[in-house]
């Protein structure tokens, strides 16, 4: 399937607004890739793209998606359900969007919490969808906008920091890939 295809089904199932923060996902990403690796471009606008897929159903949904797909949920997952369009993000772009990429399956799964040891992809993914141009503006967002494009490890570890405080204020737990990724790449 072409770009082209994929942002003509994305119109269809999504929202205006998600659509846009998909455009804005991919362009990121294509820019990050230039900058750090020039061969995963088109990968990572494919992926930035694809990332929010299945971002469409209402909480209920998704978990009936899941239980119907057996797509395996946390309990974390459960009570967050927010998160839970990473993993059907997979299926989708699979099935709907015959992606059958494994890099790029892979970073959309992780774009949400991320993971120790993310790929180069992964990484541009999970960086883009924080620091795309339409995304409501954090705090110290754009320190690490401007970090995204000198060092991408240190900008994920400004992430989380942004994250885990955000979590902490709302009195929300914590997704454990979130704090153990964290803890991967202060170290």
């Amino acid at each position: 399937m072409t770009n082209y295809e994929i942002i003509a089904g994305l119109q269809k199932t999504l929202k205006n607004s998600r659509l846009g923060h998909s455009m804005g996902v991919a362009c990121t990403a294509a820019n990050l890739a230039m900058c750090h690796d020039k061969d995963l471009i088109d990968k990572a606008f494919r992926a930035g793209l694809l990332h929010d897929c299945a971002k469409y159903m209402k909480d209920d949904e998704s978990i009936a998606f899941c239980k119907k797909h057996g797509i395996e949920l946390s309990e974390y997952e459960l009570k967050t359900p927010g998160l839970i369009h990473a993993k059907m993000g997979v299926y989708v772009a699979k099935n709907d969007y015959d992606e059958h990429d494994e890099q790029i399956l892979s970073a959309i799964r992780w774009h949400t919490t991320g993971k120790p040891g993310m790929d180069m992809l992964e990484k541009l993914i999970f960086v883009a969808d924080y620091i795309e141009p339409l995304r409501k503006i954090l705090p110290n967002l754009n320190e690490i906008r401007a970090m995204a494009y000198k060092d991408l490890d240190q900008c994920i570890i400004m992430i989380y920091e942004n994250t885990i405080s955000y979590i902490k204020e709302k009195g929300d737990c914590f997704d454990p890939t979130t704090l153990e990724a964290y803890e991967y790449y202060k170290k």
